[in-house]
């Protein structure tokens, strides 16, 4: 502790590993603490007597559950995008070979009561009992326009700057109706609200574009990966990653106090005593609660069942949206479900969330369009939990705060997120221009 440090960071969940593993391998001098005992922070995942812990208090697990070592449920749960920012920021830091992942089985999307596979080619719109024969046409010339769209070559572009031109514009140019424009722009886009229609066209087209690769990545019936064991893997990963290049780790600090000059800048962090210096803090916000404010909460039931969400093609992992409009809400539900096929469980047992962006007070309420699609459930658990945004001035303090998770059940969000902090605490971008095919993951399993 008595020692001088470029930068400490706070927190061992994935977004504060991923930078103390970025801010390592660029040479900076980093100490990383956390308050818990174990790795991951809000990001962790539990084994069956932590869950019931957390919980249900004193209770034990029925025995009928199976071995509690055999689960690792996770706390955040969240999709990998085969092409997206976290595999190239795994790619670029090597931290591959920590990890073991998986592909996903099936990416669906909740319409009109009824859960479809998400089409995400002109072929498979063709196939799609999403829409009628005369929108399946409509929408097999969207996609080969996006297909085929290339920033770089004008010849592409269909006369259309897509900077300029809305996704709303995009779509009427088009005609297709406000059913698969609900799909596309939540299953494929993966938008979170319809804020984006008013927006340029050209960050759509790219965000459907990453989920076409990423599905053709491993030809299987999704967009994502996940790994074996569950996300508590990651932020271990990128811790490892960290001390390879002489990172400091200190897990079950108590109290740890961030130090503020009379300028109110940040000099140090003080533990147990012991103060040490640093230019810069990284964490989460639980440890800086006055530079942050309230931005939202998200609602989540956690089930423990034995068998696959029905319809769902009997996919041991998937991930099914249910957009806004279809449910009459301000924000999409998302259900995640993994297995004991990625050993997140044990054998014939099968995890799912159900999340979303709280709008009452009554998540069970909430949340029952997307448990009523799970069929029967041997245990359910439910949480709410404050989602939280910095508001301090970094420049001004020198703390770097990383915002709360949110409900999405993939992680390009989580990504931005690390990637914005990183250009502001080092002054540039990482570039994450990386070769892909150096990466794998298959129907059984291997290296990611």
């Amino acid at each position: 502790m008595d020692e001088e440090y470029d930068v400490i960071v706070l927190g061992t969940g994935l977004k504060e590993c991923i930078l103390s593993g970025l801010l390592s391998v660029d040479g900076l001098k980093v100490l990383h603490m956390d308050k818990n005992d174990y790795y991951g922070g809000e990001s962790t995942s539990l084994n069956l007597n932590q869950l019931w812990k957390r919980f249900r208090g004193d209770d034990k697990p029925p025995e009928h559950l199976g071995s509690s070592r055999e689960y690792n449920v996770d706390m955040i749960p969240k999709f990998t995008m085969a092409n997206g920012g976290l595999v190239r920021t795994l790619i670029h830091t090597n931290v591959t070979k920590y990890l073991n992942f998986k592909a996903v089985d099936g990416s669906y999307v909740y319409n009109k009561g009824k859960i479809h596979k998400v089409p995400a080619t002109d072929v498979e719109a063709l196939k799609s009992p999403l829409m009628g024969l005369f929108e399946k046409r409509r929408a097999q010339k969207f996609f080969v326009f996006v297909q085929d769209y290339e920033e770089s070559d004008p010849k592409t572009h269909d006369g259309m700057d897509l900077m300029k031109v809305t996704t709303s514009e995009l779509i009427t140019k088009y005609g297709l109706d406000a059913n698969t424009v609900d799909f596309i722009g939540h299953a494929l886009a993966l938008h979170r609200d319809d804020n984006y229609l008013g927006e340029p066209a050209l960050d759509t087209v790219k965000r459907m574009k990453l989920y076409a690769e990423s599905l053709a990545r491993f030809q299987g019936g999704s967009p994502y990966i996940y790994p074996m064991y569950g996300l508590g893997e990651l932020p271990q990963a990128f811790a490892r990653l960290s001390a390879v290049y002489g990172g400091t780790y200190m897990l079950n600090k108590q109290e740890c106090k961030v130090e503020l000059d009379a300028e109110g800048k940040v000099f140090g962090v003080t533990s147990e005593g012991e103060t040490a210096k640093c230019k810069k803090v990284v964490c989460d916000p639980s440890y800086l609660p006055d530079k942050v404010k309230k931005v939202g909460r998200v609602a989540r039931a956690i089930c423990i069942m034995s068998h696959p969400i029905p319809n769902t093609s009997d996919s041991h992992s998937v991930q099914v949206i249910l957009p806004q409009k279809q449910l009459g809400r301000k924000s999409d539900m998302y259900l995640f479900c993994c297995s004991y096929s990625h050993n997140v469980a044990p054998k014939g047992k099968y995890i799912a969330f159900v999340s979303t962006e709280a709008e009452t007070d009554e998540p069970e309420v909430e949340l029952k369009p997307g448990i009523d699609l799970l069929g029967p459930v041997d245990e359910k658990f439910f949480d709410i939990y404050d989602r939280y945004e910095p508001t301090n001035k970094h420049d001004g303090d020198n703390c770097f705060i990383s915002t709360s998770y949110d409900a999405s059940t993939h992680f390009e969000s989580t990504v931005e997120d690390v990637l914005a902090m990183y250009s502001k605490i080092t002054g540039k971008v990482l570039d994450l221009t990386v070769d892909l095919s150096g990466a794998s993951a298959s129907g059984e399993e291997s290296e990611a």
